[in-house]
């Protein structure tokens, strides 16, 4: 299907393209969005004449954009999840949990403004995209830690996960020994 492109839209082209897209992708995202318009005449002039109109609240919802990212550029998020051992959440992070922690901060991030390029399902910090608008995106890390502690030491760059096993390993070794030294203790007795 041919349609006018009302706004910037991903890898298809800027306001005022004629693209040509599926027929679903426009009748189901598209035209409801107010994205586009079909390409007839009719539309082709109505859109000459809201072109001024069009570009004028494009540039101004670009500049609000600009503004909150700017707010929101480099943020850093801690969400608390529960864990395995090894790290593995027993759950995900979904675009709804960061949408929902940016606000607890104080920031205003659309759920569909969230993009997350793969489910984040581990332990750690991962730097996730947030497009504001077409033209405006921006980063912000995400602290996902199992305790208010962990997020600090995993924030001052420990590999939580790491210290834990050799922790465990340390332990193991230090009970080895023990266990090695009772039993030639005990052998030396008899």
């Amino acid at each position: 299907m041919q349609v006018i492109l009302l706004e910037r839209v991903g890898s298809l082209g800027g306001i005022g393209d004629e693209v040509t897209v599926k027929d679903g992708y426009a009748r189901n995202f598209l035209l409801p969005q107010h994205k586009a318009l079909r390409v007839t005449e009719a539309n082709r002039k109505r859109f000459e004449g809201m072109r001024a109109e069009i570009v004028a609240r494009n540039e101004a919802a670009r500049a609000a954009a600009a503004t909150a990212a700017e707010k929101i550029d480099g943020l850093s998020i801690v969400l608390l999840r529960q864990a395995g051992e090894s790290g593995q959440l027993y759950g995900s992070v979904s675009a709804r949990d960061v949408a929902d922690a940016a606000a607890a901060a104080g920031h205003t991030v659309p759920r569909a403004a969230v993009v997350l390029d793969k489910p984040i399902k581990t332990l750690g910090l991962h730097v996730v995209r947030v497009n504001l608008h077409p033209e405006v995106s921006s980063t912000v890390t995400l602290n996902v830690a199992r305790s208010p502690d962990e997020a600090e030491r995993q924030a001052k760059g420990e590999n939580v996960i790491n210290a834990a096993q050799e922790e465990d390993r340390a332990i193991a070794e230090a009970q080895a020994q023990e266990i090695a030294a009772g039993t030639l203790a005990n052998e030396g007795v008899a």
